[in-house]
């Protein structure tokens, strides 16, 4: 058999370990990023979902003298398509509706919009988002949580 040169006989450990740290330093960068536009992605079928519930709502109350105080009364169902964010009907009456949406599973890593409000009042939409329930982000954070 003849003999390899030492070259062309393979990979020192060496060189195994830059490559390794160098994957390792690439995906510490890459990966809150990618993660950042999931949940930037998850959010978007949230205001999809949102859209679809304030469309119902005026449906129903074209048809009623209230707006719907429930999910299955608009014919909508309480959660997004994929899961990552439950919808509810926080309140209710003759002149306006509240939607709330909690954020679950991998979505609940999204901490400045993890509960995220559409309230209709009238002609007015508000919309507002916050880490917990008060729905309390400044207004550049609630930007971001809704906007895309």
């Amino acid at each position: 058999m003849p003999r390899l040169p030492r070259r062309s006989r393979g990979f020192t450990l060496i060189e195994l370990m830059i490559v390794v740290a160098i994957v390792g330093i690439l995906s510490t960068v890459a990966l809150p990023s990618f993660e950042g536009a999931l949940q930037k992605a998850r959010r978007a079928e949230l205001v999809i979902a949102a859209l679809m519930v304030q469309t119902a709502q005026e449906r129903f109350r074209s048809n009623n003298t209230v707006y719907g105080d429930s999910l299955t009364a608009l014919g909508v169902p309480a959660a997004t398509t994929g899961r990552h964010y439950t919808l509810e009907i926080a309140t209710s009456d003759a002149n306006g509706f509240a939607l709330l949406a909690t954020a679950s599973g991998l979505q609940t890593r999204d901490t400045a919009c993890r509960h995220m409000s559409l309230a209709s009042t009238g002609i007015d939409v508000v919309y507002r988002s916050g880490p917990d329930a008060t729905l309390a982000n400044p207004a550049a954070a609630n930007r971001r949580c809704w906007s895309l």
